[in-house]
């Protein structure tokens, strides 16, 4: 068996390696945030936390956003889960949440574990709230997005093609997304550390709105 100590050192340093320069919002910080709160809602949930800090450290290095296909990520987690020397059951664990977990355009497939959805959950985490607002403009700067235009109205409903490279802004990825995420929490633990997230971007919205004067009503009160 291998040491587990050695093999989540190996992986922070593989990952900080590859992520510590990103400017999408995906960075070295928000892996460390993703494992803090992972680690905290297995404890609380009384799942395997080895596997969710695990899964949590690597979730990203197979993002599709940041490869030139899923694919092509998630053969960079199997590839080092291999190298690393971790038994069979656990690699195939950590690649069922990885190739799973992604929001993906409203994808609502439950994961299949527990520590899943706890990975799935403390991700989601990082997305809203004022590190969510604060990621959701570094994000739209990245993918070269507006701030706000009122000639593109938030997508109700969308494929995963639409979702990813369909013309949006990064006011309506509140709308088309992180609002959403409160009600798609898996764990009691996270749908209580959701609560105030969700109230500070609601009030960011609002006050978005107001300081806009241009007559429109503000989206939410």
């Amino acid at each position: 068996m291998p040491d587990r100590i050695k093999t989540l050192e190996l992986a922070r340093s593989y990952v900080k390696s590859r992520m510590e320069h990103d400017s999408s919002g995906h960075d070295w910080w928000h892996i460390v945030r993703v494992t803090r709160t992972a680690k905290l809602l297995a404890e609380v949930e009384q799942a395997d936390v080895y596997i969710c800090e695990l899964a949590a450290l690597l979730h990203d290095i197979a993002d599709e956003k940041l490869n030139e296909s899923k694919e092509a990520g998630l053969r960079k987690v199997a590839d080092w889960l291999e190298s690393a020397g971790l038994e069979a059951s656990d690699q195939t664990h950590i690649m069922e949440i990885i190739s799973t977990m992604s929001f993906g355009g409203g994808n609502k497939q439950p994961m299949a574990t527990r520590e899943g959805q706890i990975v799935q959950d403390a991700d989601r985490l990082d997305a809203i709230g004022a590190i969510g607002i604060a990621r959701t403009f570094a994000y739209s700067g990245w993918k070269g997005q507006l701030i706000y235009d009122p000639g593109l109205q938030p997508r109700n409903q969308l494929s995963k093609e639409q979702y990813r490279n369909g013309q949006t802004t990064a006011i309506n990825h509140f709308y088309e997304k992180l609002l959403k995420l409160k009600a798609l929490m898996n764990t009691e633990t996270a749908r209580l550390l959701a609560e105030e997230r969700h109230q500070f971007m609601e009030l960011f919205l609002k006050t978005f709105d107001q300081e806009l004067e241009t007559g429109q009503t503000p989206h939410i009160y």
